[in-house]
């Protein structure tokens, strides 16, 4: 076929092609004759003419369709490409054509995956909800952090370090992506004792933690250390996804562990942070949620990253919504059945960024912060529960801030006081999914715990005339003692002084829901 032949400006695409959008700057020639070349080298085509061309192929043929300025659309038949096969396409559209002298930038700036081509991969196993109901977390960010430094520590103290980081309050710990299976940190002793230390912090406190060890490797030893993480009762795993490979990485989601998929881009910005040539992100979150990743970095804005807010917001767009509106440098794509990836962000954050991370990117995110933690002057246990300000009265106004951006209470993000107040009475609560009888407590009482919310917080029967409120903890006591509350039938409560917002919460809920003066 002629180079013309791949230019076609009246075509229609067919719901069966696959689309992509790239910047051309071409080299000495108009952007038409660019824009065929790229097409031609792209599926059927050769530089020269040959004599082994059959007739048939000119419907196998990609189709220049629409040049708008430097942006090009090209359709390709779907026939072209080896269903369930990532590497096969790249190599089609993302391979030759970038070293051809006829353009002197490319950029791959976004496909359009067609839903035969979608329907033979697997796509994510568990996505943002799954991820969730892994960990327990229904109504806020992940908290994640990363093993620091990097590099270089022995197996007990990454393990110690990672125990910290659970304690108090990450949901997530991660290598980072250059940590192997190196002679002062073996892979096998770090995942036994890393997972011993995520069982020890579950039982604790009563939370789901997960350790997102890394398993790049060649791929064989990659998928064996994959079984190795899901025979010792690990939930996630980490893969370096451009170094490992497209292939390797299909293997691996295939291979159908029940294990999360973790992406971490290492390597992405040698082909994707050149705004004129090269392959974008979104192009490889494209191929990352197709072949079936769960969470993937997406950059930060405001970290140490490179990524301005557009760029990671569409980003965001790009892997957790099921249809992406086209824009001018954007195309439409329908995910169908493809589960949603869960953002994450990560790279110079520390808590003073939160509450712009969560106004720009939502709630469906993991923030990891390594240094934001690790670097806090009294170490990791400190970091994470870091208190930059010197008074109470400094930190409220940061604090409604994110309760604003997050439209969630603060004891919902586990900014919670101290338990503070009791109360007793003829009525049965359910407290996280245990019940409790409000008059078989003995001498004490229950005590009011922090977040009081509706799904913590279930009143099953209340049977009281009123509500008895008392300022001193001493007063309580003695009423309690004297069973007041059985004898005229009401709920007897203490906020020991000043109540907390777990005993106003608690009060108002009370009245309010019960209609109990």
């Amino acid at each position: 076929m002629k180079e013309s032949e791949f230019l076609n400006l009246k075509y229609k695409p067919r719901e069966s092609d696959l689309i992509c959008l790239f910047r051309v700057e071409p080299a000495g020639v108009s952007i038409k004759k660019a824009a065929e070349n790229i097409a031609l080298e792209s599926s059927t085509g050769t530089w020269a003419e040959v004599k082994t061309e059959k007739k048939y192929m000119q419907n196998l043929a990609a189709k220049v369709f629409s040049i708008r300025g430097n942006l090009v659309k090209i359709a390709y038949p779907s026939a072209l490409f080896e269903k369930g096969n990532a590497p096969n396409i790249l190599s089609s559209i993302a391979g030759n054509i970038f070293g051809m002298k006829i353009v002197k930038n490319l950029r791959l700036e976004d496909i359009k995956i067609p839903k035969e081509i979608i329907k033979s991969f697997y796509g994510p196993q568990f996505g943002i909800s799954g991820i969730r109901k892994m960990l327990k977390v229904y109504d806020r960010p992940l908290l994640g952090t990363i093993i620091k430094p990097k590099l270089g520590l022995k197996t007990r103290e990454h393990a110690k370090v990672a125990y910290e980081a659970w304690l108090e309050g990450c949901d997530i710990v991660k290598d980072d992506e250059n940590l192997a299976s190196q002679n002062f940190n073996e892979f096998e002793e770090r995942l036994a004792r890393s997972l011993e230390m995520a069982n020890k912090v579950e039982e604790e406190t009563s939370e789901k933690k997960a350790y997102l060890i890394n398993v790049t490797a060649e791929t064989k030893e990659m998928m064996k250390r994959a079984q190795l993480v899901e025979d010792l009762g690990g939930k996630f795993v980490m893969l370096d996804v451009v170094t490992e490979g497209f292939g390797a990485l299909q293997s691996l989601r295939e291979a159908d562990f029940k294990l999360a998929i973790h992406a971490h881009r290492a390597m992405h910005a040698a082909f994707t942070r050149n705004k004129k040539h090269g392959i974008s992100m979104l192009v490889l979150a494209d191929i990352l949620r197709l072949i079936g990743i769960d969470s993937l970095h997406i950059g930060t804005i405001v970290g140490k990253m490179e990524g301005d807010e557009k760029e990671v917001e569409e980003l965001e767009e790009e892997i957790e919504k099921k249809k992406v509106k086209e824009t001018k440098g954007r195309l439409s794509q329908n995910w169908g059945k493809i589960k949603p990836v869960m953002a994450v962000s990560s790279g110079g954050l520390h808590p003073g960024r939160v509450p712009y991370l969560i106004k720009h990117l939502g709630k469906n995110i993991i923030i990891q912060a390594g240094g934001g933690i690790h670097g806090h002057k009294k170490g990791t246990i400190a970091g994470t529960n870091e208190n930059t300000f010197n008074e109470q009265e400094e930190s409220d106004p940061v604090i409604e801030d994110i309760e604003v951006a997050m439209e969630l209470l603060r004891e919902q993000i586990n900014l919670k006081a101290n338990r503070k107040g009791y109360m007793v009475g003829n009525c049965i609560i359910k407290d996280a999914g245990d019940m409790i009888d409000l008059t078989k407590l003995g001498s004490g009482g229950y005590g009011i715990p922090s977040n009081v919310e509706p799904n913590i917080i279930e009143f099953k029967k209340i049977d009281a005339d009123f509500i008895l409120m008392v300022e001193k903890a001493a007063v309580w006591e003695r009423l309690n003692e004297d069973k007041f509350w059985k004898k005229y039938n009401c709920v007897l409560m203490t906020g020991e002084g000043q109540p907390s917002r777990g005993v106003r919460r608690m009060l108002h809920r009370l009245c309010y829901e019960t209609k109990i003066p």
